[in-house]
């Protein structure tokens, strides 16, 4: 503060005038005495005046300013010590050298001087080292931000806590859409007369309107299957909490029926306008569809997805109209294409390879070329028999090509067809997708977040066994041409009954149905026994990793392999299908090191435990009974650990 207290003199100005007036006083007495005699005390007496006049002026102003400089000392003494936030000096060790009283009552202390920061916060100290300028602390449910002023070893503590707690509010207000469809209620009340279908239909609106009113939603019935929901995002999370039970309840309404109502729900959420939600809610309905129904899915306005339910099987459809008219519009997409590109996913499989070979038959049955895509040189052994007996058929293998390959042959006009898989970040050869606007995926399993951008058809069915059974199902529709050879219809088979563990698991009435078509076209049931006949050395090593399993409460085998011993994800899954034959166990993990560096883990169940939704929750995916992830960056202990982690989360969530 400048020094406003220093005496007051006389000012400059009123000393020249007084040297001044002397001077000319002495020039009048030099020219006329007389005069100088009458002017002396007229200007001593003006000197005497105006000198008494500035003197209380000066005296006036040093008392203002006396005032005012105590005033302002005593207003900075007291902003200092009664401001509305907190001010506290620290030293090099961290401890509290200084704090003003606003601080005292939020610690319970009467002086924090000496104390360390970690008095206010366990985590501030952390934070300072980090050299963050702001940083955010709860003190007795009072949130701060926390001003840094590290140079100064000096913090603001402002308390934010109706500022946080407006935004909560302003949060939770949010509004929220959901769409609720009955995923088969055609098929249910097709049968039905008009009494048991008219009871159906009051006894699941009875409970949804339950569910509504208890949690404030606001509900309409827009047509026979499907309703509209409205609410908050505090509703939302309440659902949350008991993860949409309502799943629960409206499936065992009527869980003696053979095929009980089941219930899938999208959800959009955001800070968006209402026409922006309502798409939101529908895509996450149509994802929630595609993942097999009988589940929630929430999608918010930033692109994420949480997933709820999902507990059963997808019940198998009644009708194959569905895959009569996805084979015409496939037909229609070939006959308009330059060439057909075929691909699966990365370490093809048995489904993957035999789906490919399906689809080739279907081009060439429509005199269109294709070409399936295989990298040399990630041929896992389960498929390297079948492989070799390709290549013995010049016919057939001339239209497998490497990725290089089709790189140099695709165009604008080509379509793409992606086989057993429908994440870009798993195909063959992911640049093949940006080449043509012609995309349609074929797969089996439960549709994930990630998915090929603008694909121009997709078929996607939950409930089929394996991609090999859909493929052969369009087969039946295309035109009569060209015959299915029998090493092709076997390697469809194959790819059936690898999936279904030789039918005993996944199996629907349509699994057997596609199968007793291929074996009317000459596949050779032998024959696909040798295709899966594997290795002594495998053998022993999957036995390896079957001894290292545990049982995990109760009714979960996980095994973890050795560290520095690599297994192929075939073999894991192998050890994982085994595990799941013994007796109690409900479902199976296997975790080992990869050849790429990756830890894998193959999951599997017989359909209590959605292994699906674990894997899902380490970046992975595939089925209720039948999923799998790669792990990159981190080691076998940890990935088990934090496997542990999620099924104690997910077994938690079913108890309550």
């Amino acid at each position: 503060m400048p020094d406003i207290q220093r005496k007051p003199t006389l000012s400059r100005h009123l000393w020249v005038i007084y040297i001044l007036s002397i001077i000319l006083l002495a020039f009048i007495w030099y020219l006329e005495w007389v005069l100088g005699i009458i002017m002396t005390p007229l200007l001593a007496a003006s000197f005497y005046y105006t000198v008494k006049t500035e003197k209380a002026l000066l005296d006036k102003t040093e008392a203002y300013i006396s005032a005012i400089s105590h005033r302002i000392k005593k207003v900075g003494e007291e902003a200092l010590l009664e401001m509305p936030f907190g001010i506290i000096l620290y030293n090099d060790d961290y401890q509290i050298d200084w704090s003003n009283p606003y601080m005292n009552k939020f610690t319970g202390e009467d002086s924090l001087v000496g104390e360390s920061l970690h008095i206010l916060s366990e985590t501030l100290i952390p934070m300072i080292k980090e050299n963050k300028e702001e940083v955010w602390i709860e003190i007795d449910d009072v949130k701060f931000l926390v001003l840094v002023k590290k140079e100064e070893r000096l913090l603001y503590l402002l308390d934010r806590t109706e500022q946080i707690e407006l935004e909560t509010l302003y949060e939770n207000d949010q509004t929220v859409l959901a769409f609720i469809f009955l995923d088969n209620y055609e098929e249910i009340t097709q049968n039905m007369d008009d009494t048991a279908k008219s009871q159906l239909n009051s006894e699941v609106t009875s409970v949804l309107n339950k569910w509504a009113s208890d949690y404030g939603l606001y509900l309409k019935r827009t047509s026979q299957e499907r309703f509209l929901a409205v609410g908050t995002k505090k509703i939302l999370q309440n659902l949350e909490k008991v993860k949409f039970d309502i799943l629960d309840e409206v499936r065992e309404m009527n869980g003696e029926q053979n095929n009980p109502v089941t219930l899938s729900i999208g959800v959009g959420t955001g800070e968006l306008q209402l026409p922006a939600l309502g798409e939101l809610a529908q895509t996450s309905l149509d994802l929630a569809l595609g993942r097999g129904g009988d589940q929630v899915a929430i999608k918010n306005d930033n692109g994420k997805v949480r997933f709820y339910g999902g507990k059963t099987n997808p019940m198998e459809k009644r009708t194959r109209v569905r895959a009569r008219v996805i084979s015409h519009a496939l037909t229609e997409l070939i006959r308009a294409s330059d060439n057909i590109i075929i691909m699966g996913h990365k370490s093809p499989d048995m489904d993957s390879i035999g789906a490919a070979i399906g689809i080739l038959n279907i081009a060439r049955t429509n005199n269109v070329n294709g070409y399936i895509v295989v990298d040399p040189d990630d041929i896992d052994t389960g498929v390297y028999r079948l492989i070799e007996a390709l290549k013995a058929d010049s016919e057939v293998w001339q239209h497998f090509i490497e990725p290089f390959e089709a790189e140099e042959i695709v165009t604008s006009q080509s379509l793409v067809v992606v086989v057993d898989t429908h994440k870009p970040s798993m195909v063959a050869d992911a640049s093949l997708l940006n080449k043509t606007d012609y995309k349609v995926v074929i797969d089996h399993h439960r549709r994930g977040e990630d998915f090929i951008d603008n694909p121009t058809l997709v078929y996607m069915e939950p409930y089929a066994s394996s991609t090999a059974e859909l493929v052969t199902e369009l087969l039946e529709y295309q035109p009569k041409g060209l015959k299915l050879k029998m090493l092709e219809a076997t390697a469809l088979l194959a790819g059936i009954i690898v999936d279904t563990k030789s039918f005993t698991l996944r199996t629907g009435s349509r699994t057997f149905d596609a199968a007793s078509y291929l074996r009317s076209k000459g596949a050779d049931t032998v024959l696909v026994q040798k295709f899966m006949k594997e290795d002594l050395d495998l053998y022993i090593k999957r036995s390896k990793l079957i001894e290292r399993a545990e049982v995990y409460r109760d009714s979960v085998a996980i095994s973890k392999a050795d560290s520095g011993i690599t297994y192929g994800p075939v073999l894991i899954a192998q050890a994982a299908d085994t595990l799941l034959t013994m007796s109690g166990i409900n479902a199976s993990f296997v975790i080992s090191e990869r050849e790429d560096g990756k830890i894998g883990i193959s999951a599997r169940s017989l359909g209590e435990v959605n292994v699906q939704v674990v894997m899902e929750k380490m970046n992975g995916g595939g089925h209720l009974t039948n999923a799998a992830t790669q792990i990159e960056d981190t080691s076998l202990v940890e990935v088990e650990v934090l496997l542990k982690q999620i099924l104690e989360e997910y077994f938690e969530g079913r108890e309550t």
